[in-house]
C-alpha cells in the first residue's frame, strides 16, 4: 500500500444510496470539507434509473475531469462506482471508499424483490443491490467503511446472521481484493452523519488504509 499521503488538492465527488437525492450528502460533505477536501456531489435518479442510467452519467462525468478524483459512495453509491470503474478501469479515479456498501450483495434487497409490490421499491436498481460485484481486480484501491449499530429499516427485511448496521450484514461487506475494511461504531443511514466515518474516510484516500483503532 502507498505510503505517502495523497493531498487534500485531490477532490472528493460523493454518490448517495438509493431512495435519497444529493441533498442527502450534505453532513457527509460538510464533515469531508473539514478534513480538507474540496467535495461535490454526483446526483442520479436511483428508482427510475438506477445502474443502467446512473453509470454511464458517473463514466462521461470523470472523463470530463482535467484531474483524477476520489469516488467516496454510500450503500448503492458504492456499487455504481465500482461498476464504473469495472467498465472503464482508466477513469481518472484515485482511490475509492464505500459506505455501508453491499458489494457482496444484499439479503435485505433479495428479500424485497421476492414480492412484486416490495421489489417496486428497489426500481431498477434491485439486480445490483442484491447480486452485488464480484471480487475486486481493478487498479484502483477501494477501502470500506462499514458500521455495526443494528438499527434501521432493514431489520424489518432480513434476519442477520452476526453484525450489523441494520441495513447491511458485515460480512456483505467484506468483498475480496479490497485494500482495507474497518468498522465504525454507526447505523447504515448513520454512517452519512458519523464524524469517525469520516475521519476513516480521509484518512483512507490520504494514505490507501485505514486508520488503526485508537
Amino acid at each position: 500500500m502507498d505510503d505517502h499521503p495523497h493531498d487534500t488538492d485531490t477532490p472528493i465527488l460523493l454518490l448517495h444510496g438509493i431512495w435519497n437525492a444529493k441533498a442527502w450528502l450534505t453532513p457527509l460533505a460538510r464533515l469531508l470539507r473539514a478534513q480538507g477536501f474540496r467535495v461535490s456531489v454526483f446526483g442520479y435518479p436511483s428508482i427510475v434509473g438506477g445502474p443502467e442510467i446512473a453509470v454511464p452519467r458517473l463514466i462521461e462525468h470523470l472523463r470530463g475531469q482535467q484531474a483524477p478524483l476520489h469516488l467516496v459512495g454510500h450503500s448503492l453509491g458504492g456499487l455504481v462506482a465500482l461498476e464504473a470503474l469495472r467498465q472503464q478501469p482508466q477513469l481518472p479515479v484515485a482511490r475509492v471508499v464505500c459506505l455501508g456498501t453491499p458489494l457482496c450483495g444484499s439479503q435485505a434487497a433479495r428479500n424485497l424483490g421476492r414480492q412484486s409490490w416490495s421489489a417496486s421499491l428497489l426500481g431498477r436498481s434491485g439486480r445490483l443491490l442484491q447480486d452485488g460485484c464480484p471480487p475486486w481486480q481493478g487498479p484502483v484501491q477501494v477501502g470500506m467503511v462499514a458500521g455495526n449499530v443494528a438499527r434501521g429499516m432493514g431489520r424489518l427485511m432480513a434476519r442477520f446472521d452476526g453484525p450489523s448496521d441494520g441495513t447491511v450484514a458485515l460480512r456483505e461487506t467484506r468483498l475480496p481484493g479490497l485494500a482495507d475494511h474497518c468498522v465504525v461504531a454507526a447505523s447504515h443511514t448513520g454512517l452519512v452523519f458519523s464524524r469517525p466515518a469520516a475521519v476513516q474516510a480521509a484518512h483512507f484516500l490520504r494514505h490507501g488504509r485505514f486508520a488503526p483503532p485508537a
